[in-house]
């Protein structure tokens, strides 16, 4: 069992947006949701049955944490994205719903507790994400590492995906921790345009999330990259283009778009939904500019059947049954 610790300090809608630099409009609604934006009805009995064993283990998921539309369809085919390092972040983006405030400290078992569910679970493909934790010396690439090891030692044929933070200033730190604990695909999204960075993404640069991706390719060549966009929320289409120039630039594989979604009031509103046709135009674009595989459409997220996006890109081997 995990070590116990202080109860942490969390905030959430309102609470959590408060001290942003761009404020919210909470009065301003979104469009009316089309009704081609429809997700599957999370409340199976596969799907309770994985949070029963993702709750007995005390583990977080980012499809519960941050909300994910997808939610029913990956937890019913046995699939999920785990967030390790706590449910609480250390910023304050406003598109995401997971809780800011004062992390625990890291639990020391918990790379132990997920490799036991990976293989519990009998998974082939797992992606691994967190939540940002600037309290740390690393930015948490140490725990990455730890819980890599962890999988590999305990589910050896198991591909790993690691969907990471910034590491905010710790950059080079953090990519020389993860040297020895390589994943299959190293993944960072994005997520929206240069000019939205500041409202969208207080606390990070546009240039060193594309500098990350970047550096460790350079590291590790034969490492696929991957990133991702949200679309709606008030890009121009010569601002899209520009980012997935500015991927390609900086040597990312692989690319997902989907639709931005508000979580409540207290988040930034939808400026437009897209339209399954235009995910697919830019699908098209986005393999045209030289991304080796593309998940687009409005329900895509960055860890959305992210087993058959890297099979399907070539750059590793097919998942061992």
């Amino acid at each position: 069992m995990p070590t116990a610790h202080a109860t942490p300090v969390s905030l959430r809608g309102a609470d959590k947006l408060a001290r942003i630099p761009v404020k919210v409009d909470s009065q301003r609604a979104s469009p009316p949701k089309p009704p081609w934006l429809r997700a599957r009805d999370p409340g199976t009995a596969s799907v309770r049955e994985l949070q029963k064993l993702l709750r007995e283990q005390e583990l977080h998921t980012v499809c519960e944490e941050a909300d994910c539309p997808n939610i029913g369809e990956c937890f019913a085919r046995g699939t999920a994205t785990f967030m390790i390092m706590g449910s609480i972040c250390t910023r304050r983006c406003p598109y995401c719903d997971v809780a800011h405030g004062r992390p625990a400290p890291l639990d020391a078992d918990e790379p132990a507790r997920l490799a036991r569910t990976v293989a519990a679970m009998a998974l082939r493909y797992v992606v691994i994400t967190s939540v940002d934790r600037d309290d740390l010396r690393d930015g948490g690439a140490a725990h990455f590492a730890a819980c890599i090891a962890a999988i590999r030692n305990t589910a050896p044929r198991v591909q790993i995906e690691i969907l990471t933070p910034d590491f905010r200033g710790r950059e080079a730190l953090a990519l020389e921790t993860l040297v020895d604990a390589l994943p299959d695909v190293f993944n960072h999204n994005l997520e929206t345009v240069s000019r939205l960075y500041r409202a969208v993404r207080p606390g990070a640069d546009y240039a060193a999330s594309l500098r990350l991706i970047a550096n460790m390719k350079a590291r590790h060549p034969a490492l696929p990259t991957k990133s991702g966009l949200m679309l709606g929320l008030g890009e121009t289409d010569e601002e899209v283009l520009a980012a997935m120039r500015d991927l390609r630039a900086h040597h990312c594989d692989i690319l997902t778009l989907g639709q931005y979604l508000r979580p409540s009031a207290s988040h930034l509103p939808v400026e437009r939904y897209v339209p399954p046709e235009e995910f697919e135009r830019w699908r098209h674009i986005a393999l045209e500019l030289g991304f080796v595989e593309v998940a687009a459409g409005p329900l895509v997220r960055s860890s959305y059947r992210a087993d058959q996006l890297a099979a399907g890109s070539g750059l590793i081997a097919e998942a061992a049954a």
